[in-house]
């Protein structure tokens, strides 16, 4: 007995080195990243194809810009009908179908769709039986509720690597083998993350460890306990290296090539008990924020952005009322314009050659302007005949309809231009009431304004009567014995400092028995705008010269004022705006730059590739700093489909490898949960903020100086950039905070004409507020609706559509079917019941 426990014991020993040796194994996922907008030389598909059978141990991941293949059906038709037959090899692994490969952390959450969307459609035209299992990419291309967003798309599998392009960033170092990515609703993909072992190269400021399977990268992760360690590269289109590590019995350290969605079905394991609810500040990324060319660039993606949205919502609402259909080419063309606007390319390298007469920043300026028309244009269309472009008609009454595209009830204020001779007018709603006010002359026409109340998606019509004489208005806005501003409309009592710069002295809110805002005692005033200008080394303030103040309106509809003052002898212009019922305030800023200026840390004159950088550390950028009188601060920030609780003592950094999540998308809220109060920030674009203990939110917005790959990031003309500020009582979402903001992305739209039914429409509404209309779109016989709970803790709740239904049913976002939604008919409305998990998405399609 003892023989055979023995001899046991040894055929026991040696099956576990024989197990052993089998797993610990070492893979390596190669493959090619690129297209024809970044860099994608026409001899690269056959020459991928002739290593592929060349080296029949190398397989390869392939992130190619779809409308590569448009070229390459047309320039290496060879090539290209060998890759059609090498597309669903196990050899090769498509990884990301996004049309035009964007970060996705910076846009919103329906651009991401929208790429992957028309990225989709564009591979399938070429290849209509491809695959897409894993998603893995080259750049950090993340973003925290991407789990959500794969799942529904047919993905099974998600890679948070990308070792060897870490310039604008790297996902945080967490976790071993395999992990699930828990999204912000629940929702979870099984990923292989960047190790916690997996460490920055030495001497590098764009790579880890694992961009070549190093001795080091083996030996940490080993130590860490992983059996199967996988390093990447993928190589940009265009390097002619061929199998990154050798072929043959030369590959380093005797790596087994193999693609991503290979390395999960076949040589991970199958599943993880290791859960990471990652979140934004996981993403460690960061871009030129502040530089000119990239605050323009951003500006310009998010106009168009929240122009689209609009377009197809009131073209849908057209398609309910009258069988409006939007011509689908043009509308796939003004996306595609604004997708190429949003490759992370446009975003990093903005002033690369995109061709020889054009540097990817111009090119932005074309596909966002021509995206920005058309959907402007699609409105027009969608609203018909009715629409007059000639307000110089000598009727004396005319008509306005105004539409809100969103899912709550909205009362703003809206203009339209009237015929110049009016010199007043009444605004009558559809029961008869008269609404006030106010026209103002606007070049050669003058401009009605006036407060609209509109129901969730839906549209209200009001008629518009001359009359001869014109309202006189109440003051609003006076000056004291010093020449202060002060400002008293309906919600607040500001007032503006004359000798500081026209800064932010008292904002008190009258709904809170006139609580103070403005931290009257801090070394930083409130709309004080500062920077370090470093060829004078020495911060600048605009609170350092007087100010003087223009009264642009003064009406009980609507205040504005100009503050004119200057920093380090340039010119300021804020503008301030308070509309009647309105809890933001508006400001539009712009700074008129003479000659060259030098904005930031200090003058960077080292190499690009040094891990010391002058460009990231926004303490020394241009910023507007808001001091609030709220005492213990927690910081919240919206993302793409998700908003979190900063995490950070400060969003100070200073070096490559620190790199923090200071990225505001819309908007970011500094609050006080002792107090319950809070001020929110809100921009017109993709930027950063600071803050930190001794320093108040700010928002970043102005540097100017040497930047990524040594490129001198210029000021070149005049800064325009509008934001707003939302004091608040509660936490962000008892406050509505992404309510408001959707509201400053999407204005009313008003239209003038000449004869219209005076009626109002709703279309759908909600039982509550939280859920939001992400998106509707007009697509053969159906209308598609896009939902998602934005704040709401009640994850159900009844919608009501008021229009003929004939079935409603509920699809992934890839278009996948999951079954009819009940609906219940009721006093000849269709309600239907919908469960969505805070931060979670649902897509419906209703048949009319």
């Amino acid at each position: 007995m003892g023989l055979n426990l023995k001899k046991l014991l040894s055929i026991s020993a040696l099956f576990f080195c024989t197990w052993t040796v089998h797993a610990q194994q070492v893979y390596f996922v190669d493959g090619y990243h690129g297209g024809v907008y970044g860099h994608y030389p026409m001899w690269v598909t056959k020459f991928t194809v002739d290593h592929l059978i060349k080296h029949p141990e190398w397989r390869i991941g392939m992130e190619i810009e779809p409308e590569t293949w448009d070229t390459v059906q047309v320039k290496d038709p060879e090539g290209y009908q060998l890759m059609q037959t090498w597309v669903n090899s196990n050899r090769v692994d498509f990884t990301n179908p996004t049309y035009a490969q964007p970060y996705l952390y910076n846009i919103s959450g329906e651009s991401i769709i929208r790429q992957f969307t028309y990225g989709f459609k564009k591979h399938r035209a070429h290849f209509p039986s491809i695959t897409f299992s894993t998603y893995a990419v080259e750049e950090p291309c993340f973003t925290s509720c991407l789990p959500q967003l794969l799942n529904q798309f047919g993905f099974k599998y998600a890679v948070l690597k990308c070792p060897n392009t870490l310039w604008g960033g790297y996902t945080r170092a967490y976790g071993g083998e395999l992990l699930n990515w828990i999204a912000p609703d629940g929702s979870s993909i099984l990923t292989v993350p960047r190790y916690t072992s997996e460490a920055f190269e030495e001497n590098s400021t764009w790579q880890t460890t694992a961009w070549n399977n190093s001795d080091r990268f083996i030996e940490q992760s080993r130590s860490q306990g992983i059996q199967n360690p996988i390093g990447m590269t993928y190589q940009d289109a265009g390097w002619d290296n061929g199998p990154w590590l050798g072929t043959g019995n030369r590959i380093k350290n005797n790596s087994i090539y193999t693609t991503w969605t290979e390395y999960f079905e076949k040589y991970a394991p199958k599943k993880s008990d290791d859960h990471w609810k990652l979140t934004q500040e996981d993403i460690q990324v960061n871009l030129m924020w502040g530089s000119q060319v990239l605050q323009q660039i951003a500006q310009q993606v998010r106009s168009a952005e929240n122009a689209l949205l609009r377009a197809e919502k009131i073209a849908a609402m057209s398609t309910l009322e009258k069988g409006f259909k939007i011509d689908q080419d043009s509308l796939s063309e003004a996306w595609r314009t604004l997708m190429m606007a949003q490759h992370h390319d446009s975003w990093i390298v903005p002033y690369n050659k995109l061709n020889p007469n054009q540097t990817w920043a111009q090119a932005i300026k074309d596909w966002t302007s021509y995206s920005t028309i058309k959907a402007e244009e699609f409105i027009q269309q969608a609203l018909g005949a009715p629409v007059t472009s000639n307000v110089e008609s000598n009727k004396n009454t005319a008509y306005v309809r105004v539409y809100n595209t969103l899912g709550h009830l909205r009362t703003e204020i809206v203009s339209v231009h009237l015929p110049s001779h009016w010199v007043g007018a009444e605004v009558i709603d559809e029961d008869g009431r008269s609404v006030p006010n106010e026209i103002t002359a606007s070049g050669s026409s003058s401009r009605l304004a006036f407060q609209a109340a509109v129901s969730a998606v839906g549209y209200s019509t009001y008629e518009i009567r001359e009359v001869k004489k014109e309202s006189k208005a109440k003051q609003h806005v006076t000056f004291d014995q010093e020449g202060n501003c002060l400002i008293d409309h309906d919600l607040y009592r500001i007032v503006l400092d004359k000798s500081r710069g026209g800064t932010i002295k008292s904002l008190k809110v009258k709904q809170l028995k006139n609580k103070e805002f403005a931290n009257q005692s801090s070394a930083y005033s409130m709309n004080e705008i500062s920077g370090h200008f470093y060829k004078e080394n020495s911060f600048k303030s605009t609170k350092d010269s007087p100010a003087t103040f223009k009264v642009l309106h003064d009406h009980s509809l609507s205040v504005q004022v100009a503050i004119y003052t200057e920093i380090a002898g340039h010119p300021v212009i804020q503008t301030i705006t308070l509309n009647k019922g309105q809890k933001r305030i508006d400001f539009d800023l712009l700074i008129d730059w003479k000659g060259e200026v030098g904005i930031g840390e200090y003058a960077q004159k080292h190499k690009w590739t040094d891990n010391r950088r002058a460009y990231t550390d926004d303490r020394y950028k241009l910023k507007i700093l808001f001091p609030t009188s709220i005492k213990q601060q927690e910081v919240y920030k919206n993302a793409p489909f998700d908003v979190l609780k900063s995490n950070l003592d400060s969003t100070y950094f200073g070096r490559w490898d620190d790199i923090k999540h200071n990225v505001i998308l819309n908007w970011v809220d500094a609050y006080d949960p002792q107090s319950k109060l809070g001020l929110a920030v809100l921009t017109d674009h993709t930027s950063s903020y600071v803050h930190g203990p001794d320093l108040p939110l700010g928002l970043t917005i102005q540097y100017s100086g040497v930047g990524l790959w040594g490129m001198d990031y210029k000021i070149t003309e005049a800064l325009k950039m509008k934001y707003a500020l939302i004091p608040h009582t509660k936490v962000w979402d008892e406050s509505a905070i992404s309510e408001e903001s959707n509201t400053y992305n999407e204005p009313l739209y008003a239209f003038y004409a000449d004869n219209l039914k005076l009626e109002n429409k709703e279309f759908l509404t909600m039982e509550h507020n939280g859920f939001e209309i992400s998106s509707i779109q007009e697509s053969e016989d159906q209308v598609i609706v896009r939902f998602f709970n934005a704040s709401s803790k009640k994850d159900k709740q009844a919608i009501k559509l008021h229009f003929p239904v004939q079935s409603i049913t509920e699809v992934r976002l890839d278009g996948k079917e999951l079954g009819a939604v009940p609906i219940q008919e009721k006093n000849g409305q269709s309600i239907m019941s919908l469960t969505i998990p805070r931060f979670g998405l649902k897509t419906i399609t209703i048949k009319r």
